[in-house]
């Protein structure tokens, strides 16, 4: 058996004792794994409803932005600073969106792997910007939002803090990295 069955094999058991094993546990101490699941899954859905406003109203926002052409603006303003201290222009709009929506981040993400090929630079540097960053507006609007915190003091701050050193942090260690 080889390495890479054996490391197949691990991570099958792994899974399949996780799947079994909860519910095997929760029995076995005598809990009614059916039903707290069904009272899990109605208090998961009750959180869906009060995130759907949210949600909603920060997708739009988002999707007028982009189809004004706001992050291609942005993208010209910053372009001559950008390429002063080494920052591709080709990854600001991933920059920009990334705070703001995963699924919109990964639909730039793919879109500069198929652009220039998904062994370049660029789409290195995008990967690890998006395993670097959170969506941080995301975050504090949709679960601050789902148990009634409207005001987030220094969760927005700290969380751009920490997308910008993500960021930085991704471009030097690509760099690094691919040579």
């Amino acid at each position: 058996m080889n390495l890479s069955q054996l490391s197949n094999l691990i991570s099958n058991v792994l899974l399949l004792s996780l799947i079994g094993g909860i519910p095997l546990l929760a029995a076995a101490r005598k809990v009614n794994v059916f039903e707290s699941f069904v009272t899990g899954a109605k208090e998961g859905f009750e959180i869906a409803i009060k995130i759907i406003p949210y949600l909603v109203g920060f997708l739009v926002a988002i999707s007028m932005f982009r189809a004004a052409g706001g992050f291609d603006f942005l993208s010209k303003i910053f372009a001559p600073l950008l390429t002063s201290i080494g920052f591709p222009t080709e990854l600001l709009p991933i920059a920009l969106i990334r705070p703001f929506s995963g699924s919109a981040s990964n639909s730039l993400l793919a879109d500069i792997a198929h652009t220039y090929g998904g062994d370049s630079f660029l789409a290195h540097a995008a990967a690890t910007m998006m395993g670097s960053t959170e969506t941080t507006f995301y975050v504090v609007m949709v679960y601050f939002g789902a148990v009634g915190i409207s005001r987030t003091r220094h969760a927005i701050p700290a969380g751009l803090i920490a997308d910008f050193v993500g960021l930085v942090a991704a471009i030097v260690v690509t760099r690094w990295f691919y040579g």
